[in-house]
């Protein structure tokens, strides 16, 4: 599976973005979106939309985290990180500090896609684009905004 990561969009993200997303099988939002036409411009990309609400979404129906496995992997999408993988999962996916992130965490791996409008120290404005394929290592490739 191909996935495109964004987070931070704080209302505001290109419109050209969406489009580059037509091609992934799946598009997740990690929190401060900020206004649900940022979801329905992500939505007309076309795949499925995961979320999670950030500490500056004041929609208190999204979800805080969503957990789930996919290809394989356990999962675990926030805005905020944790200090520590949640029991059993493998991949941590969180915005919020807007500055990219892969690291390992114990035995989680930690990932953000930095971004999109608001960089922070020195950092690109970023998505990323994530590959899950059951039984490999997995693909993370941080993409500046062009």
């Amino acid at each position: 599976m191909r996935i495109a990561v964004l987070a931070d969009t704080h209302d505001r993200m290109p419109a050209t973005l969406p489009g580059k997303f037509a091609s992934a099988d799946e598009i997740w939002h990690l929190g401060d979106v900020c206004s649900p036409a940022i979801l329905d411009a992500l939505r007309t990309a076309g795949p499925p939309l995961r979320f999670v609400r950030g500490n500056c979404d004041p929609f208190d129906e999204w979800p805080l985290t969503l957990d789930f496995e996919l290809e394989g992997f356990r999962i675990h999408l926030a805005h905020i990180p944790p200090t520590a993988a949640p029991a059993g999962v493998e991949l941590v996916l969180h915005g919020h500090t807007h500055v990219p992130r892969q690291q390992k965490v114990g035995d989680a791996i930690f990932l953000n896609p930095g971004c999109i409008t608001r960089p922070n120290r020195g950092a690109p404005a970023s998505w990323a684009w994530l590959e899950l394929r059951r039984g490999r290592s997995i693909g993370w490739d941080l993409t500046a905004l062009t």
